[in-house]
């Protein structure tokens, strides 16, 4: 952590172990270019924001991160948050529905709705948005293998809502290869995962023009350990294999290109987070300009969504947690995001209480409303500090980058564990750090108390699965048997073929197939990942 700077006073190195120096001064950017680095906010190489006025004229998209139990239960959650002034709804649901299975699979005992909310057919999603318009506001959905099947479902709610699909804004994750990386709720084997991304693609370019069809995540790299460069490489190097899917497909770049956007943490290292978000947007314009040729200027864009570090909050003392989610929200928002989820101080120890999603929303509040952070675009232009750091951060992540492409782009890389490997090597050295004492967590291996004080968590009630169940039970002997069999069918040969599988994927979720159905489908023809460390 600690190093001798230039001018032989102790320095620190940053969470990406680039150098961090106690002064600053001209001489940190001998060299440097202004109007190549930075140009205007609004502008190539966009260092300085996506747009020009940024939040001068409006704030970020205020979304909270929500979901659990029952959709019931979360339809109420949306509402009291909607209620509370929050301006998109970000749902999460439980490891069966990320996982394409229903409630009543084997595998899924013990895990409906305690992550998220259980989402098994038609009949739950349009609970969970019962008397929600969603002509008028803003969902995204954290789903990622089955995140197709999930956003037909929305369209099929609206549609029943009188909202027609090319009025549907919002955001699902679809982002698969970071699931091989870091997490590993993925379905298919990476090959027909990246073709239903692409068929993606296509349906919401006839269909939902307005939905951005994927969220190049790199937060729950970050969540697993990666360093803020190791997350910007890996979540930029993912992002040019899903642009060549699209292209391979006989895609257009600026077709697909201006509806991408990407998803990343927000650490109470704020400064170097601000960089890492200024560098971020500098490469990804590059290289869509000068690799892929891009000429829309949206095609150039990094627009970005930003979760403060639930890997930083800690269950000692959980009240210092509405502190450290300050902080990170105010780097989010110093960095140039586009909309934010800041984490309630109870995420330690279970589900966010009502009261405790409430302040977390109301901290974004403060930052937009008493702060002067949004009366002027990209405060820290210019400063010796954050410039030398972006430069860094830029430099640092293109050697990453080239590594991935020397293994043969970011597919193979995951299929070599390259990336797996890189994290698991930082996370332990954050763990080792954290341990000698030399990275400080208060009220961890710093400022303890003797005893804490207890904390009563919001519990998902066991009773729900059973309740689940049952649903499923009802739907499976109310429904037309024979029409869903048929569209089964349908959806099984055009995944055998190369037909778009949105379609009649879309007429088995109407007939009310099955989340797990409809993905038991898709795994009969695709079959299913298995990495090459569990053999």
């Amino acid at each position: 952590m600690a190093r001798q700077s230039k001018k032989g006073t102790p320095g620190r190195e940053s969470e990406s172990g680039l150098p961090i120096d106690p002064v600053y001064g001209p001489e940190a950017l001998a060299g440097w270019d202004p109007a190549a680095s930075l140009g205007e906010p609004g502008a190539y190489p966009y260092t300085r924001g996506v747009y020009p006025s940024m939040y001068t004229g409006r704030p970020w998209t205020m979304r909270q991160y929500a979901g659990f139990g029952t959709a019931a239960e979360s339809n109420a959650r949306y509402r009291q948050l909607i209620g509370s002034g929050t301006t998109g709804l970000s749902v999460a649901f439980d490891l069966p529905t990320q996982m394409g299975h229903d409630s009543d699979a084997a595998l899924a005992h013990g895990e409906v709705g305690k992550v998220g909310v259980a989402i098994d057919s038609l009949d739950d999603m349009r609970v969970l948005f019962d008397a929600i318009p969603l002509g008028k506001v803003s969902t995204s959905m954290t789903i990622n293998a089955p995140a197709a099947v999930l956003l037909l479902l929305y369209q099929l709610v609206a549609e029943e809502q009188g909202v027609p699909a090319a009025e549907l804004t919002g955001t699902i994750q679809n982002d698969v290869l970071k699931e091989y990386i870091a997490r590993g709720t993925y379905i298919f084997p990476p090959q027909p995962s990246l073709r239903l991304v692409a068929d993606t693609f296509r349906y919401c370019r006839a269909e939902l023009p307005r939905w951005n069809t994927i969220s190049i995540s790199g937060y729950h790299m970050a969540e697993a350990g990666a360093s803020p460069a190791q997350e910007i490489a890996f979540t930029l190097a993912d992002g040019i294999a899903y642009v060549r899917t699209a292209l391979a497909a006989g895609m257009d770049v600026d077709e697909f290109a201006p509806r991408l956007s990407f998803f990343f943490v927000a650490r109470t290292t704020l400064l170097e987070e601000v960089a890492k978000f200024r560098a971020a947007r500098r490469i990804w314009a590059r290289i869509m300009r000068d690799e892929f040729g891009a000429q829309d200027p949206k095609s150039l864009m990094l627009r970005f969504h930003t979760q403060t570090a639930g890997v930083q909050l800690t269950a000692q003392q959980p009240e210092v947690n509405l502190v450290r989610v300050a902080v990170q929200g105010l780097a989010a928002v110093l960095g140039g995001t586009q909309s934010l989820h800041t984490n309630s101080f109870d995420e330690a120890i279970g589900l966010p209480t009502e009261k405790a999603a409430r302040l977390a929303l109301r901290t974004q509040q403060v930052l937009a409303y008493e702060t002067d952070v949004t009366a002027t675009v990209d405060p820290f232009a210019g400063s010796y500090a954050v410039e030398k750091m972006t430069d860094d951060m830029e430099t640092a992540v293109g050697e990453l980058m080239v590594r991935i492409e020397d293994l043969g782009g970011a597919e193979a890389a995951i299929e070599q564990g390259f990336q797996k490997a890189e994290i698991e090597r930082n996370a332990y050295r954050i763990a080792r750090e954290t341990e000698a004492g030399e990275r400080v967590v208060v009220g961890v291996n710093r400022f303890g108390l003797d005893a804490e004080e207890p904390y009563e968590p919001l519990r998902v009630d066991p009773a729900i699965e059973a309740a689940q169940v049952a649903r499923l039970g009802r739907l499976r002997a109310e429904r037309d048997q024979d029409a869903v069999d048929r569209a089964l069918a349908a959806l099984r040969e055009a995944a055998a073929g190369d037909a778009n599988v949105l379609y009649p994927m879309k007429d088995a979720l109407a007939a009310r197939a099955t989340v797990g159905e409809v993905c038991g489908a898709l795994r009969e023809v695709w079959g299913t990942y298995v990495p090459a460390d569990a053999y």
